[in-house]
C-alpha cells in the first residue's frame, strides 16, 4: 500500500491482482466454456493451456459432453490428468464417463493415488443413480463436537467444498445421524453439542442406487441445496448438489422430448449425422409399418371414397384434430411421470381427467365443425357423420395420449419412448375408420 493512502478504522484494503498478459481474462466458467466451444479445436487447446489449472478445470466442467471428449483427446495426457485433479469428483467422473475406455484408463493411471482411488470408486456407480452423480467432497463432523469446534473445523475445510452450506454429522461408526446448516451453527449457543441440535430432526437421504430422477424430485420438493447419499448401512458416501439436479432435469426433459418422436436420447445438433441416422432409422421403419395400418383402413373403404369424394377432404381434419388432442394429453402425462413419484391410482385418475377434457373438447369442436360442413356442403347427414367421427376420435386421442406412457412404463420401457408414433397410428387409423365406417352406415 502506498504511503499517501490511508485506511479508516474498520475498512479493508482491496486486493489488487497483478496483471498477467499471458493469461486470457475469464468471466464465469460457464461463459468461458461457451467461448471455448465456439473455437476451433486447435484454438481450444491453446486457450486451455493459457489458463491456470483451476480455471481450466472449471471451464471444461461446464462444457457439453461431446466437446469435453474432443478437447480431452487433444490435450497432452499430463495436462489432462492435472486438470482432472482440479475438478470436483462428480464433474471429473462425468468427464471420464464420456471418454473412451483406453483414454480413461490412461488418464486415471496418471492421477495421484488418492484421486485415482476416489474416481475409480465413483466410476463403479451407475451414471443414472445417485451414486453416479454425487460429490464426495463434503464437510463431515463428529456429532460430539461443540458448535465452536465445528465452526473452526469448517473454516479449515470449506475452501475446497462445492456446497459449503451444510455439514453432515456422523457417529463413531461413520453412520449419518444428521445434517446441519451453516446458519444453524452461527445462531446456536456457544458450547452447545452438535447432537443436541439435531435431536428432533427428520433426516432425509437417499441410497446410492436411487434413480437420479427421484433424487432431483426430492431436492426440488424439499428445496434443498444438497441431499446426502448413503450406503445400505447408512454410512455417508457423498451428496448430490442442486447444480447437478438442474443438469438432471434439463437432460431428462431433453431425452423425453426426443424420445417422444423416436430421436436418439443423447442426440444433439452437433452429433455426427450417421450416428443420428442409426438412432432414428428403427423408429422411422416402425412408423412406416404403423402408417400401413392407416393405409389399410382407407383401402377397406376406397369404394365409399369413390362414391363421395368429399370424404377424402374431411379425413385429414378428423385425424389431425384427434392427434393434436392426444399430443396435449401425452405431454401432460409424461410431465407428471417425470416430475412426481409414480402413484398408480393417481395416474389412472389423470387418464380419466384427460378423457373428460377430450369428451368436452370433442363436443365443442364437433359442434363447430358440424356448422361449417353444413354451411359448405348443405348436406345435414354428412355434417352429422363428420361431427360424430371427429368427437369420438378426439375422445379416443385423449385416452390414448394419457394411457400410452402408463402402458410403456408397465412394460418396463421409457414412458416417452416413441409414444408420439404410437399415438399417431391410433388417431389416424381410428379417425379414418370412424369417418368412413359411419359414412358407409348412414350415407351410402
Amino acid at each position: 500500500m502506498s504511503e499517501d493512502k490511508e485506511l479508516l478504522p474498520g475498512t479493508c484494503e482491496p486486493l489488487e491482482a497483478e496483471p498477467n498478459d499471458e493469461q486470457p481474462e475469464l468471466a464465469h466458467p460457464a461463459d468461458a466454456a461457451e467461448h471455448i466451444e465456439g473455437l476451433d479445436i486447435e484454438d481450444q487447446v491453446t486457450f486451455i493451456k493459457q489458463l491456470p489449472l483451476e480455471d481450466a478445470a472449471e471451464s471444461i466442467a461446464e462444457m457439453d459432453a461431446r466437446d469435453q471428449a474432443l478437447l480431452m483427446r487433444r490435450l497432452s495426457l499430463g495436462l489432462g490428468a492435472r486438470i482432472i485433479e482440479q475438478m470436483f469428483p462428480d464433474d471429473a467422473t462425468d468427464l471420464l464417463n464420456n471418454l473412451d475406455e483406453d483414454l480413461r484408463r490412461t488418464l486415471l493411471s496418471k492421477l495421484k493415488a488418492e484421486d485415482r482411488a476416489e474416481l475409480k470408486t465413483l466410476l463403479t456407480f451407475d451414471p443414472d443413480t445417485a451414486g453416479g452423480v454425487m460429490n464426495t467432497e463434503v464437510v463431515v463432523l463428529d456429532q460430539d463436537l461443540t458448535v465452536d469446534q465445528a465452526i473452526a473445523k469448517m473454516r479449515g475445510e470449506v475452501e475446497d467444498k462445492e456446497i459449503p452450506y451444510y455439514a453432515y454429522l456422523v457417529n463413531e461408526d461413520k453412520v449419518l445421524v444428521g445434517v446441519i446448516s451453516l446458519r444453524d451453527l452461527l445462531v446456536a449457543r456457544r458450547g452447545t453439542c452438535l447432537k443436541e441440535l439435531i435431536k428432533s430432526q427428520n433426516l432425509i437421504f437417499v441410497t446410492y442406487n436411487e434413480d437420479k430422477e427421484e433424487v432431483a424430485r426430492l431436492i426440488s420438493h424439499y428445496n434443498f441445496l444438497a441431499l446426502p447419499v448413503v450406503d445400505f448401512g447408512r454410512r455417508l458416501l457423498g451428496v448430490v448438489t442442486v447444480d447437478d439436479v438442474i443438469d438432471i432435469i434439463h437432460e431428462e426433459a431433453s431425452e423425453d422430448m426426443q424420445a417422444m418422436v423416436g430421436a436418439g436420447l443423447d442426440e444433439t445438433a452437433d452429433s455426427p449425422w450417421l450416428y443420428s441416422v442409426r438412432k432414428r432409422l428403427p423408429w422411422l421403419v416402425l412408423n412406416v409399418a404403423n402408417s400401413a395400418v392407416s393405409a389399410w383402413v382407407v383401402h377397406l373403404f376406397e369404394g365409399n371414397i369413390a362414391q363421395m369424394a368429399i370424404l377424402a377432404v374431411l379425413m385429414p381434419i378428423v385425424a389431425n384434430q384427434a392427434g393434436n388432442t392426444g399430443q396435449q394429453a401425452l405431454a401432460i402425462m409424461i410431465r407428471q411421470l417425470a416430475t412426481e413419484r409414480f402413484d398408480r391410482k393417481r395416474s389412472w385418475m389423470a387418464v380419466l381427467r384427460e378423457a373428460k377434457i377430450g369428451l368436452l373438447s370433442g363436443v365443442l369442436i364437433a359442434t363447430l365443425v358440424f356448422l361449417v360442413v353444413m354451411a359448405v356442403s348443405g348436406i345435414p347427414i354428412l355434417a352429422m357423420v363428420m361431427a360424430l367421427a371427429l368427437g369420438l376420435d378426439m375422445l379416443l386421442g385423449a385416452l390414448a395420449g394419457a394411457s400410452i406412457p402408463l402402458v410403456l412404463r408397465a412394460l418396463g420401457r421409457d414412458p416417452a419412448q416413441a409414444s408420439s408414433i404410437f399415438l399417431t397410428t391410433i388417431t389416424d387409423s381410428m379417425g379414418f375408420f370412424l369417418l368412413l365406417g359411419l359414412a358407409q352406415l348412414i350415407l351410402l
